[in-house]
């Protein structure tokens, strides 16, 4: 069993201070998992149907394999090892600004994070998912093939398109932002993105300017915090074909 409370890694960052905890649920005995960047929590293993859902959702609006797909935010990797269950799913790109969730990973510090790294369909990438999809200059999300389109691209960072991590981010969520990372999709392919948030009919407007078949999912779970039930949202879009 472990201890009640474990910080098992802290670390300065460009966005903030960031840190993995680990502590005892008195309740359930089970081990959580939590990431906090300065003072707001990023990710629980208490909380993971959004994430989940996330890929769930996005993989089912394609019907043929094998496909590539790109998870922009690691997290827990919870949407990675989702999207690795899908038996179409041929190569994943998981995209994360902080080398150091990486890193945890690739030493096993988080539960999934050893199966993850060791999968040979994965590519753990250091990098701006948002400078690569939006910003100026060189984009694409594969380091080693610019040019390469995908199947879907699952987007797990913000909060939700009105509460971001950082300004710079904001410019994805409009109708140039969405259409420079609607490049990126093979023609049908899907963008499908978690947001805290619920259903924002003004992004909702914007989001199918760009694309089509698009579609705001709620996603509901269990809160064991404040009882009851809580609720995220998960957009889903699909790339116009030609």
């Amino acid at each position: 069993m472990s201890a009640r409370f474990e910080e098992i890694d802290w670390r300065p960052t460009p966005m903030g201070e960031i840190s993995l905890r680990r502590r005892r649920d008195p309740m359930s005995g089970d081990d959580v998992y939590e990431v906090k960047l300065g003072d707001e929590y990023l990710m629980s293993s208490l909380f993971t149907t959004g994430e989940i859902e996330l890929a769930r959702l996005g993989l089912a609006e394609l019907s043929e394999g094998p496909l590539d797909v790109v998870v922009g935010g690691l997290g827990l990797g919870y949407t990675a090892r989702t999207a690795l269950d899908d038996p179409r799913v041929n190569s994943l790109i998981v995209v994360d600004t902080l080398a150091e969730v990486i890193d945890w990973h690739r030493r096993g510090l988080v539960p999934l994070g050893a199966g993850l790294a060791s999968d040979p369909r994965c590519r753990l990438v250091h990098g701006d998912f948002f400078a690569m999809t939006t910003g100026d200059g060189t984009r694409g999300l594969d380091p080693d093939a610019p040019d390469r389109r995908f199947h879907a691209i699952l987007l797990d960072v913000d909060h939700s398109p009105r509460h971001v991590l950082h300004p710079a981010h904001a410019v994805l969520y409009t109708r140039a932002g969405l259409t420079a990372l609607a490049e990126l999709l093979q023609p049908g392919g899907v963008f499908a993105l978690w947001s805290n948030d619920p259903p924002d009919k003004e992004f909702g407007a914007v989001l199918a300017e760009v694309f089509t078949d698009t579609a705001a999912r709620v996603v509901d779970f269990d809160n064991p915090l404040q009882g009851g039930t809580a609720a995220n949202t998960v957009y889903l879009a699909r790339r116009r074909n030609g």
